[in-house]
């Protein structure tokens, strides 16, 4: 039988030999793209890469906010734990003793018999102190009555304020756990921001670091514009001053000072400066006065941004203001214009 043997195939030249080429680099190029996550975000403009980064903050902002609440709530859920937990010492304390004082009755009875005391008068050997020795054993009764009734008070109270204390204890850890979701959400935003910003040239991103900055003047002469401005009342006016003197320290999101500020922490600090205490977050700070219209402001008061009131700046005056803006943007002056007016409140 003859063999089959498979004709050989000539080598492509000319024309078809480059349509080929051109089919398989497509095909490569297509097979490249489908490999790995296949949804790799396609390049982006400067302006785009801005946008997204300053979205991203904003909603690293609310987190911090959300943090900041927090925060506020664990610090107190912890101090009521510890109150409890001290309170609960004192009364196993105050157990500890009256405990002892019984044991020391009992002991005696156990010494003398376990007999009733008035029995033991009556077969006294001097029965005309029979009716003042009664009296006594009376009031030894009553006392142990007493002794053992607050004993038991105290067992209730104890084990009332455990019970409390393991509740406040499971609040604590229910707003540990609520901070690290806020804060593993906080990380997230600000390393998808950096990731953004590592795509801009060196001009570009010092370019949008340095938005936002305000009036250059307003920098070049700070002392010029503090005469001129007119806060309401002299608290107005500390704040204002604390304000300035923040100017170029570092954002740190839940930060309140000295060194480093977040939104809220700034203007909280500034007006503890001039002994006016404000709650801790944006969304509270706004009712921490009285609301006022933008066309009312003047120097001293909050001034809060975006619709869910997650940013808040101290407005200096000439629609200016004085804030932290975020990550790698330090303490500075800007125009309330940059970003959607929410509100605005006077403090004092």
């Amino acid at each position: 039988m003859a063999a089959h043997r498979k004709p050989r195939q000539r080598p492509l030249t000319g024309p078809a030999a480059r349509t080929a080429a051109t089919l398989a680099l497509a095909g490569a190029a297509t097979a490249t793209a489908f490999e790995g996550s296949g949804y790799a975000e396609p390049r982006l403009t400067p302006a785009q890469v801005k946008a997204k980064v300053d979205r991203l903050y904003q909603e690293a902002e609310e987190a911090t906010e959300a943090y900041n609440g927090a925060r506020e709530k664990a610090d107190e859920a912890r101090a009521s734990y510890d109150a409890l937990r001290g309170e609960t010492a004192r009364k196993e304390r105050e157990l500890g003793t009256a405990r002892a004082a019984l044991g020391s009755i009992a002991a005696a009875q156990y010494r003398s018999g376990g007999l009733d005391p008035a029995l033991q008068i009556a077969l006294t050997a001097d029965p005309e102190h029979y009716l003042e020795e009664a009296a006594l054993a009376d009031r030894v009764g009553e006392r142990q009555a007493q002794q053992i009734s607050a004993v038991r008070g105290r067992l209730v109270e104890i084990g009332q304020l455990r019970s409390e204390s393991d509740q406040r204890l499971s609040d604590l850890k229910a707003r540990q756990d609520e901070l690290s979701r806020h804060k593993a959400t906080i990380q997230g935003k600000l390393s998808d921001a950096r990731a953004l910003l590592d795509r801009l040239t060196a001009e570009q991103r010092a370019s949008y670091e340095a938005q936002g900055t305000g009036d250059g003047q307003a920098h070049a002469d700070r002392s010029m514009e503090r005469g001129a401005l007119r806060a309401p009342n002299s608290r107005a006016a500390e704040a204002v001053a604390y304000a300035y003197g923040a100017l170029g320290k570092p954002y740190v999101w839940g930060a309140t000072g000295p060194g480093s500020y977040d939104c809220s922490g700034l203007t909280q600090a500034a007006w503890s400066a001039a002994g006016v205490s404000l709650p801790r977050t944006t969304y509270t700070q706004i009712n921490a006065g009285q609301r006022i219209s933008r066309s009312q402001l003047a120097p001293g008061d909050l001034v809060f941004f975006y619709s869910g009131i997650s940013h808040v700046g101290l407005y200096i005056g000439n629609g200016q203001m004085i804030h932290a803006p975020h990550p790698g943007a330090p303490v500075r002056i800007a125009p309330i214009d940059q970003m959607p007016f929410a509100g605005a409140t006077r403090v004092a």
